[in-house]
């Protein structure tokens, strides 16, 4: 085996391994908090659960096909299986930038002033979130069933069609105004998504912008120290808005890449496969840069330690 197929099985298994765990903690640990407390900790803890649930089943769906065929593997998926496969991916990438969307949006509106005009939105927050959640999954389980229909398993393993091809699967659709008019529907609401995601960041920039700018003007302290949780959040929140847009964008530009180009890449798909996978993979530890769970984690282990202490040593 070549040194670069050595280096790529590396590269592969490390980002699958570091996504998986990174998305599996962060998920564990707000189990764990539900359960003590029998309560999330914030409204907003839902979405961020959610969110790297959706981001761990993208990693595997997406990286287990080239790990394995990084191993040599030529029959590793079916028809069946290439449309299950494919389809989930689809799916937990299409609920990743709608969950993005609702993550920015729910935190914009958390730290609107409660003498603004749109102050009355907050109170049906929880509500309008969770009918959110139903759109995001109907809209993506719609969207993605002309995968079902189209996506079919090479025959031969070393099949390489023109612009871009799964390693196990193809695309069987052949009529170009079909394959046009999916990929404008899919723009469309990528498209959307990522306005709002753009709008809410600016609103919750000016905004933050206007608070350093009011709190220096007034040398407030308690001021600033009363909201910097909140504050926190939004920092994070922006930062995982960010990441997600310039590998979204990066992404999209080597996917249309290979719909249209004439050559044949062979490498194209695992390309594809590591950029889409990369916002997933780092978005648990950008929430957790900015996160009080894991503290709060250590926190109930501590006290539950001295309880045990106290009960073995009391009895």
């Amino acid at each position: 085996m070549s040194p670069s197929n050595t280096i790529l099985r590396g590269f592969l298994v490390s980002q699958l391994c570091v996504g998986v765990i990174g998305n599996s903690l962060i998920f564990m640990l707000y189990v764990y908090s539900f359960l003590v407390r029998s309560r999330l900790s914030r409204p907003i803890d839902p979405i961020f659960m959610h969110l790297v649930l959706v981001n761990m089943l993208t990693v595997i769906f997406a990286m287990i096909s080239y790990i394995m065929s990084s191993f040599g593997v030529r029959h590793f998926l079916d028809d069946a299986s290439c449309k299950a496969v494919l389809y989930v991916f689809r799916v937990t990438r299409g609920l990743s930038i709608c969950n993005t969307s609702i993550l920015s949006t729910f935190q914009a509106i958390t730290i609107i002033p409660s003498n603004s005009k749109w102050a009355w939105i907050k109170p049906k927050l929880s509500t309008w979130t969770c009918c959110s959640f139903l759109f995001a999954w109907l809209i993506n389980l719609l969207i993605y069933v002309h995968v079902i229909e189209t996506v079919v398993a090479k025959i031969n393993y070393t099949d390489v069609g023109d612009g871009y091809y799964h390693v196990y699967c193809k695309i069987g659709l052949t009529d170009l105004r079909n394959k046009e008019l999916l990929l404008g529907v899919i723009l469309t609401g990528d498209v959307l998504f990522m306005t709002i995601m753009m709008l809410t960041s600016f609103y919750m920039v000016t905004l933050l912008y206007k608070h350093r700018k009011g709190a220096r003007h007034l040398r407030s302290q308690s001021l600033s120290c009363k909201t910097a949780p909140e504050h926190r959040a939004t920092h994070s929140i922006l930062l995982l808005v960010s990441c997600f847009v310039i590998f979204y964008l990066l992404n999209n530009f080597i996917t249309l890449y290979g719909f249209y180009t004439h050559e044949r890449i062979p490498t194209l798909g695992v390309i594809v496969v590591i950029v889409s996978s990369f916002y997933p993979t780092v978005c648990p530890f950008l929430l957790l840069s900015n996160n009080k769970i894991i503290s709060q984690f250590i926190s109930s282990l501590s006290i539950l330690r001295v309880t045990c202490f106290q009960r073995a040593f009391g009895g």
